[in-house]
């Protein structure tokens, strides 16, 4: 039995920033493993890339990672190009890979098995719910909200989800993915919109502004941590994660939960490449490290939301 186990694709990344070009293995799977290294938590990865992208795995096993690999013909190789800010991201998409589907699937028990689709046919229905009767699902919508349009990425409304969502229990949103899934740009409806369809925990993250947590009719306001430079965001959103899932499988409440994972993502973000941390570091960005809570004050969140929203595309 594991506490967690990541089910996506690893990606081949080109990243694009105002201050260089750079190339390396991405996606959630990859990002929120290489976030789980240095903590305690049993954790299994379920992945597929080609056969000469293999070196990717046989480094990701030199640190400790459990990983099973089903074949693909293809490696998913995205384009990452971000803005001045690193809040808009544009993406192509090169190559797709084999689909994740119930009977490719390895027969493993895990408390979580958080969902990490980079495109929308990555991960099917069927596989998701028969992983909810097994153990809590965790989704990160994006991919799902994901097509390819001559090698673009594009957005549109999930068709399933009204038969998935009841079957997820935690679902990670931006803001934008959040007006793509509900129409609307109002997090407060948003976030009762998922719950209605059956989430238990909607987190809606808000980049620089922090994030929301909707709990049982309750918002929980997680502060962003100001970092000391802005590098790269690429992976911040399943760095996120993985603090928030690795403190709930220990007992954390919501708070403790969201603050952690909002503490990973400000080191994540200073430097190119996967949070290199541990939970010292962590602890230490929690006790010294800046926020503006005022700026998610139950006043202050319809501020927050107008001047953050920054469409992804």
């Amino acid at each position: 039995m594991y506490d967690i186990c990541t089910i996506g694709h690893i990606t081949l990344d080109k990243v694009v920033t105002a201050q260089s070009v750079k190339f390396m293995p991405g996606g959630t799977s990859f990002y929120f493993s290489k976030a789980l290294r240095q903590f305690d938590v049993d954790y299994m990865l379920v992945t597929a890339l080609a056969e000469k992208e293999n070196h990717i795995l046989s480094a990701l096993r030199d640190e400790n990672i459990q990983i099973f690999s089903q074949p693909s013909e293809f490696t998913v190789y995205f384009e990452n190009i971000y803005s001045a800010n690193q809040d808009h991201r544009e993406q192509n998409v090169l190559h797709k890979a084999a689909p994740f589907t119930t009977t490719q699937m390895p027969d493993i028990e895990a408390r979580i098995f958080h969902l990490g689709p980079l495109l929308s046919d990555d991960i099917t229905v069927d596989l998701l719910k028969s992983l909810a009767a097994k153990g809590t699902v965790s989704l990160d919508i994006q991919g799902y909200l994901r097509y390819v349009k001559d090698q673009k990425v594009l957005y549109k409304d999930w068709a399933d989800k009204k038969e998935a969502l009841p079957h997820v229990s935690i679902l990670k949103a931006n803001e934008f993915e959040m007006e793509v899934v509900t129409g609307t740009s109002d997090v407060r409806k948003g976030a009762a919109y998922l719950a209605d369809l059956g989430v238990k925990e909607v987190i809606i993250t808000l980049g620089s502004k922090g994030s929301l947590i909707y709990v049982d009719n309750d918002f929980f306001r997680i502060p962003a941590y100001k970092p000391t430079a802005i590098v790269d965001a690429t992976g911040c959103g399943d760095t996120y994660m993985a603090g928030y899932l690795s403190k709930r499988i220990q007992g954390a409440g919501v708070q403790e939960a969201g603050e952690f994972g909002a503490a990973m993502a400000t080191l994540k973000i200073q430097s190119s490449g996967p949070f290199s941390g541990n939970a010292a570091m962590v602890e230490e960005v929690l006790q010294y490290g800046e926020c503006d809570r005022e700026m998610i004050a139950p006043g202050n969140l319809s501020i927050v939301l107008n001047n953050s929203h920054e469409k992804r595309s």
